[in-house]
């Protein structure tokens, strides 16, 4: 696309982006031969996944694609920043889908005064002994949810990268690896930006999915007070089953690497991320870090579906949230009030789909 100078800023409220196209086109896109013959048993990620979604829709009314992405990202082995106006499910969400995994859970709240060691965990002398000893930090659990991370300065967000990278803290020349799973998922709010400290872009980048979560649609509202009203809104909580054991995790995320690619589709994906290096509306492309993050989400996305190949919907499926943090638009543009997203689909419109 040659000239994209009729984008439009984006109208954030009713956004119709938690509909799911996959669903709507994968019978018109695969075979019927393929689509129901699977080379790998699925069943049971399909069973798990409708459990899920059952337990998490008690209490969270019209995230669906919010949901997927968090399932998307534990089967990817990623993790998640999510960002939306105050009130809309993001923590909420989090501490639901925690609630379904038979794992440990903790929360961090950033604030302006937290230090490293608050997330990381500092040595101790133990008279004891005559000798210093690791107390872990809130960062050592399998599910770990951050609250308004960019509420810390820069020093506090840094003493994250190893550990969202490498899966371990160095600590006094010793490493501790972390248990499996291990899931970061993070929330920030985009209007409040009084106080707030900007993630770096190799912060960003280590997050497989960025979510915007929007308004909910009017009778998701109503929904929402019905339940409210009804006494089985956020209060019930403490109701939610268990479903995914961390062993269960680890089997599905082995299926997940089974998923066929095709080469016309890996070309598919490194066209997309390659044209966002030289694409006039964006100062800074992807790396290939997104690549392979968009290849990985796609086999994830496809396994949540039943499906153990990668159709070209579930690329663009996935393209806006891998992609959406990882680029920096021109400068112009942003100040027309142009968001990433809004950019990205754009250029999606200018890339071939294979066939």
């Amino acid at each position: 696309m040659d000239d994209n100078r009729d984008l439009e800023p984006q109208n954030e409220g009713n956004d119709e982006s938690n509909i799911n196209p996959i669903e709507q086109s994968a019978q018109e896109s695969i075979p019927p031969s393929e689509y129901f013959n699977s080379r790998v048993d699925l069943s049971p990620v399909k069973k798990s996944i409708e459990d899920i979604k059952a337990e998490i829709g008690k209490i969270i009314v019209g995230q669906d694609k919010m949901i997927e992405l968090l399932l998307a990202a534990i089967f990817a082995n990623g993790h998640v920043l999510i960002e939306g106006f105050p009130g809309v499910g993001k923590t909420l969400t989090a501490k639901i889908l925690s609630r379904t995994i038979a794992a440990d859970f903790s929360r961090i709240q950033f604030t302006p005064d937290l230090m490293p060691s608050d997330i990381l965990g500092t040595s101790i002398f133990n008279y004891k002994t005559s000798d210093f000893e690791y107390k872990q930090g809130p960062i050592f659990s399998n599910i770990v949810l951050i609250d308004e991370i960019n509420r810390s300065p820069a020093k506090t967000q840094a003493a994250l990268f190893e550990v969202m990278e490498e899966r371990q803290v160095t600590m006094d020349g010793t490493k501790y690896k972390m248990s499996d799973p291990f899931l970061i998922v993070a929330t920030q709010n985009p209007i409040e930006l009084e106080g707030t400290y900007r993630l770096p872009e190799a912060q960003m980048d280590r997050f497989l999915f960025k979510i915007t979560v929007n308004y909910p649609k009017l009778e998701s509202e109503v929904e929402l007070l019905r339940r409210a009203h009804t006494g089985s809104g956020a209060d019930s909580i403490t109701e939610i089953q268990k479903v995914l054991s961390p062993d269960q995790i680890a089997g599905y995320r082995a299926l997940t690497t089974k998923v066929v690619v095709e080469e016309k589709l890996m070309r598919y994906i490194a066209e997309i991320v390659n044209k966002t290096r030289n694409f006039k509306d964006i100062e800074i492309g992807a790396s290939p870090r997104g690549s392979l993050a968009i290849m990985a989400a796609a086999k994830a996305i496809a396994v949540i579906h039943g499906r153990d190949f990668v159709t070209p919907d579930d690329i663009q499926y996935v393209v806006d949230p891998v992609l959406s943090h990882r680029v920096t638009i021109a400068p112009e543009r942003e100040m027309e009030g142009i968001s990433p997203s809004k950019i990205i689909n754009a250029l999606m419109k200018s890339v071939e789909v294979p066939r």
